[in-house]
């Protein structure tokens, strides 16, 4: 199937469609883990192997799916990149895409971002997947004001060391959710499952975002 990959530069939308196009389709932000934001592409983790970006947007690509994403700078902020991606969601917003066509996907450090925006725009209309962003000791839970917002799916691994579900997390407790699933796989691949264009955790995740979560 054709991959339409936008690469998103956050000071423009690149839109070649009409209006009608535009606001039919699904808008999917990806974000990568962190290993990503320093290294090149084809570099390997020296425990997970190559982090498998390009492979990962292939198959969240559909015939009624835009994948926005980009690699991220080297020790990026994830609080200000999490409000850069907000001003783009408003974009969207702004040029008829529904906010519940829009949805906010990140593994890792990503998830971690993924759900800054999810505190920071408070819009319960929004659907996030977070992958391996869940962990023993989050810092997150240090501002007891944290809380998550909108349609929530939350995937872990069990063999990640440290890993916590997102239901006994104190930001969970304080949420406002408007739906919430989640799901532990066991693949036995530790942290480098999300390294990997697995099945077990993108099938569920296009299904959340498909689905009316309600």
């Amino acid at each position: 199937m054709f991959l339409r990959l936008i690469l998103l530069y956050l000071s423009f939308l690149p839109f070649a469609t009409n209006a009608q196009n535009i606001t039919q389709k699904k808008y999917i932000f990806f974000l990568h883990n962190k290993f990503l934001e320093g290294h090149p592409l084809n570099e390997s983790h020296p425990k997970y192997g190559p982090a498998a970006y390009t492979a990962i947007l292939k198959k969240f690509q559909s015939t009624n799916s835009v994948i926005l994403s980009e690699k991220r700078k080297a020790d990026t902020d994830p609080k200000m990149y999490a409000k850069k991606l907000i001003l783009t969601i408003d974009s969207l917003h702004s040029f008829g895409v529904p906010y519940d066509q829009i949805s906010i996907v990140g593994t890792s450090q990503g998830g971690y971002i993924a759900q800054y925006i999810s505190y920071y725009v408070k819009n319960t209309d929004l659907t996030f997947v977070f992958i391996g962003s869940s962990f023993k000791n989050d810092s997150m839970n240090e501002d007891r004001n944290f809380r998550l917002y909108g349609k929530i799916l939350s995937i872990n691994e069990k063999t990640d060391v440290g890993a916590e579900l997102l239901s006994r997390q104190l930001r969970f407790k304080n949420s406002e959710l408007k739906a919430f699933k989640e799901i532990t796989l066991n693949t036995g691949l530790e942290h480098g499952f999300l390294f990997r264009a697995l099945d077990e955790w993108i099938i569920p995740a296009k299904a959340w975002i498909n689905s009316n979560n309600l």
